[in-house]
């Protein structure tokens, strides 16, 4: 019986002990992020807006990340990513601690800065990914892919929304200011421990070229390898759909569920309980249904999952939709992933997933801030609880369509 990946390769090990520990402090502010917004205002627009804020780095980034990627040390990138977000995050603890006590204050000089320090974080959080991703391949065997992204996934799920949101639920009891302090430590435990990874040398490369050319050959090679290309414009429309729903998540639990924080985090602890499920289920149904099949199944579950949230009557069909959802969402994720690290050249492998990532998350901005208007737009004649449902039934009937359209359209290799 061969030796299990995580204690034979020592680097991919520090690489998953690293991503767990920050998704750790990702997943407490993934929580106490939107909750510090709804102590300050409950205009559905403005909580909307610091979404907006969070993802608008997806659109503006990805191109020139996957250049810095290709030119630079890609460990470097991470351990300097890790650092930025330390410092920023520290930001919003000095915030979180000046939240006004009397809610008929002016909120928006907190929304304002609040949003700002989003879009910070936003942006390390780009470049510190495309630069992850692009390094597994030169940590782990092209053979281990799948069962690297699958651990990578799973111990991420289980820290950021399985441990992270209730722990943050218990955090915000004494004070919203203590998770955003966590964040802050995880993210320098993580620079350490990346900076102890080493990958292995790259490939030979061209002589460097002007900015623009090379990222024009990014786009190129995913121009010419349509299965790609019609992956990331497939990924682009659901992370856009997925976005409106989760800015509007908090209102609706603590609007229509009537939760509190411990209730919000539990909540989203059993949704990435499915993600974890994925995790460790997936590369065994690649096996056994290919990767085809897998994704196509993965779109059911995108369409039931938000569909389920639209009509639960209580807190248990919510739960059972956030983990659906998430079940689908990790198997999507460690296919698609380990197809690009298998397919896309080392010496492009930064660029061309950059652009992947730019067509799969630039619409999640627009989608974060088009929940607030749908919820806005329709309140007045449907009423607060009929509207925050509306961007989960719009979800619903979206992926269903794009589920459809896969039966047709996806046809990938199995490895």
């Amino acid at each position: 019986m061969a030796e299990p990946l995580v204690r034979r390769n020592a680097d991919y090990r520090r690489l998953l002990v690293a991503s767990g520990i920050s998704n750790l402090g990702d997943g407490v502010s993934a929580l106490a992020f939107p909750w510090l917004a709804t102590l300050l205002t409950r205009d559905p627009v403005l909580i909307a807006a610091i979404g907006f804020a969070a993802r608008l780095p997806m659109f503006l980034l990805p191109l020139p990340a996957g250049v810095v990627t290709d030119r630079g040390d890609r460990r470097q990138i991470m351990v300097g990513c890790d650092l930025l977000r330390l410092a920023l995050t520290f930001g919003i603890v000095v915030l979180a601690l000046r939240v006004p006590p009397h809610p008929e204050l002016n909120p928006l000089p907190y929304i304002t800065a609040l949003a700002g320090l989003a879009f910070l974080l936003g942006s390390a959080e780009v470049l510190r990914d495309n630069a992850a991703q692009t390094a597994l391949p030169s940590v782990v065997d092209a053979a281990d892919l799948e069962s690297a992204n699958g651990q990578l996934w799973s111990i991420e799920e289980v820290m950021r929304a399985f441990v992270g949101p209730p722990l943050a639920g218990l955090l915000i009891a004494w004070s919203v200011a203590l998770p955003f302090g966590l964040d802050a430590v995880s993210f320098g435990v993580s620079a350490a421990l990346v900076w102890g990874v080493t990958l292995r040398p790259r490939t030979a490369r061209d002589a460097r070229r002007p900015f623009l050319h090379e990222l024009r050959q990014g786009i190129a090679w995913l121009w010419q390898h349509p299965a790609l290309l019609r992956l990331a414009l497939m990924l682009g429309v659901l992370n856009g759909l997925n976005a409106a729903t989760a800015a509007m998540l908090v209102l609706y639990v603590r609007e229509v569920l009537g939760l509190g924080a411990i209730g919000f985090g539990l909540l989203m602890a059993v949704g990435a309980a499915g993600g974890v499920t994925g995790g460790f289920v997936a590369p065994l149904v690649v096996r056994w249904l290919g990767t085809s099949r897998t994704l196509h199944a993965a779109l059911a579950l995108f369409a039931l999952g938000p569909a389920l949230i639209a009509l639960a009557p209580g807190a248990g069909l919510v739960a059972l939709g956030l983990f659906v959802y998430a079940l689908g969402g990790i198997g999507w994720n460690i296919v698609t992933v380990s197809f690009r690290q298998r397919t896309i050249p080392d010496a492009l492998l930064g660029r061309v997933n950059s652009v992947y990532r730019f067509l799969g998350l630039g619409l999640m901005p627009l989608g974060a801030l088009a929940g607030g208007l749908i919820v806005a737009a329709f309140e007045p004649a449907l009423g607060q609880h009929i509207a925050l449902r509306l961007p989960f039934a719009i979800e619903a009937a979206g992926a269903l369509t794009l589920m459809v359209y896969g039966l047709f359209a996806l046809r990938l290799p199995s490895p």
